[in-house]
């Protein structure tokens, strides 16, 4: 019973909760373990376990114990779980990105689906490629791999030296600059193919004034856009894959 009076005492209490406030950032705000399919009390559990196993890595921070410093402690440690989140959810951004321009040239802009991870209406394209990057994240165990950077960042950043600093900030503006970047590039084939699309069906147009263009080219256009959506779809996902690698390496050199 003394023992287990030790082990309940006041250092090893405000550890506990500092690193519970960790891992409970990074599982609110990390793909996959952030998803609102998942229910709460699962997510809960899963971060009440990795508490216990991760406790023997833990340090105590040298702080003043106090109500106003534990506090401040454990918004910083879920400041760095919207951190780390925001990095790496900005790569499936720029997927929804990507889907946007291709269901606008595709004439899909009105079939929307609610987003079951936002509750916000996405086109049905961006939804598409969403499921699919989720599928490759799992499948190359990226969640793994996010659960091996939480233990590593108990000894990369030890509790309560969270700090984000100059080259954090440069980073999360070029990965913004990037999401808008990659997602015209990835819709860039269907992009130009409709646009040439639209060409051969002006001058059809200009030869043959009968041409409906509302029954016949749009048809036309959504075949064309699934093809070589299907066609790309391998090499989206490759480099989906490889910006969220090169996005979780960035965050043990970061962070």
């Amino acid at each position: 019973m003394q023992s287990l009076v030790e082990f309940l005492g006041q250092n090893h209490v405000i550890l506990f909760l500092l690193l519970f406030a960790r891992v409970t950032g990074l599982f609110a705000f990390f793909p996959f373990f952030s998803h609102m399919s998942i229910p709460v009390t699962i997510k809960t559990a899963l971060a009440i376990f990795m508490v216990v196993f991760l406790y023997p890595l833990a340090t105590m921070p040298h702080i003043e114990l106090s109500v106003v410093s534990i506090s401040l402690v454990m918004v910083s440690e879920l400041f760095l779980g919207l951190i780390a989140g925001l990095l790496l959810n900005l790569v499936f951004a720029m997927l929804q990105m990507a889907g946007m321009q291709i269901s606008f040239v595709m004439g899909f802009t009105m079939a929307s689906v609610i987003d079951p991870q936002s509750n916000v209406s996405t086109p049905i394209i961006s939804q598409i490629l969403t499921l699919f990057g989720l599928m490759v994240l799992l499948a190359f165990n990226a969640h793994h791999l996010m659960i091996v950077f939480l233990a590593k960042s108990l000894h990369l950043l030890p509790l309560g030296q969270f700090y984000p600093g100059g080259n954090l900030w440069r980073y999360l503006v070029k990965s913004t600059t990037s999401m808008f970047v990659y997602g015209f590039i990835l819709s860039f084939p269907i992009l130009g193919l409709s646009l040439l699309s639209d060409l051969v069906f002006g001058m059809l147009m200009k030869t043959m004034p009968q041409f409906n263009l509302l029954v016949v080219g749009f048809p036309i256009k959504i075949m064309v856009g699934f093809v070589v959506l299907i066609a790309s779809l391998s090499s989206i996902m490759f480099i989906f894959k490889r910006e969220f690698m090169q996005a979780l390496e960035h965050l043990f050199t970061l962070l």
